[in-house]
């Protein structure tokens, strides 16, 4: 279970994420929300350069993988989403915003059950209804 402080590191740094896109882009002196998205996820490429020289890790290898495709249009929809949710975050208010882009955690899990053949338990089913009641209620 390895993975569990990792989620758990990834949960308190992306929670600032969403306030702090919101105050560079927002008010007076805002800087526009691509100017945000664009410097600090270059610093997000510029780190993850960093993490991949120490742990001696190449993309040249994977390139010609059947896989890399995926990848491609990882980075396709990343950039779509990210794009659209800083515009929304300079728009609007973090506590509407991120919530309605929380539920692609929703649409993950649809995803993963449908064309993955994870499989569906009342556990999830639940987590996933719940999941909506709260997007409605936090931002309605």
């Amino acid at each position: 279970m390895n993975y569990i402080p990792w989620a758990l590191l990834s949960l308190l740094a992306y929670s600032a994420v969403p306030p702090l896109v919101s105050a560079a882009s927002n008010g007076q002196g805002a800087i526009p929300s691509n100017v945000v998205a664009l410097v600090s996820n270059g610093i997000l490429v510029v780190a993850t350069g960093v993490v991949m020289l120490a742990a001696g890790e190449s993309v040249a290898p994977h390139v010609d993988n059947p896989k890399f495709p995926l990848v491609l249009a990882t980075g396709l929809f990343l950039s779509v989403g990210i794009i659209a949710y800083y515009r929304a975050l300079s728009l609007g208010p973090v506590s509407v915003v991120t919530p309605i882009f929380a539920l692609f955690l929703v649409g993950s899990s649809v995803v993963g059950v449908v064309a993955l053949g994870e499989p569906v338990t009342a556990r999830k089913a639940a987590g996933v209804v719940l999941a909506l009641v709260a997007v409605y209620l936090v931002s309605g």
